[in-house]
């Protein structure tokens, strides 16, 4: 299961990480976003320990969504030490996020 990020959390879960981090933005009524959901719990499954997967409720935290431009969701973004290293809006193939991930480990 991906790890829940709160704006609360998401200077010390992603902007400080060691690890890359994949933040998949998205709402409970958005279709698209429920079509990502089980792709995004598998890689969170795979990846434990090597890279940090989580998920932003956009509906409950507006603050890091505004912040980094995510108008359309699903947006799924890739950090690397603190800043956005990929970006991938709308539904994508799995190995579209696993590559992402890959290319920073």
């Amino acid at each position: 299961m991906a790890l829940a990020i709160t704006d609360a959390t998401f200077d010390e879960v992603v902007l400080k990480s060691e690890k890359p981090v994949l933040v998949d933005f998205w709402a409970a009524w958005c279709g698209p976003c429920r079509m990502v959901a089980p792709i995004i719990d598998q890689i969170s499954e795979e990846y434990a320990g090597k890279a940090v997967i989580g998920k932003v409720d956009v509906d409950a935290n507006q603050e890091f969504a505004a912040k980094y431009g995510v108008r359309n969701i699903p947006t799924v973004l890739v950090f690397q030490n603190g800043e956005v290293v990929g970006r991938q809006v709308g539904v994508a193939p799995k190995n579209t996020y696993t590559e992402a991930i890959d290319a920073l480990l």
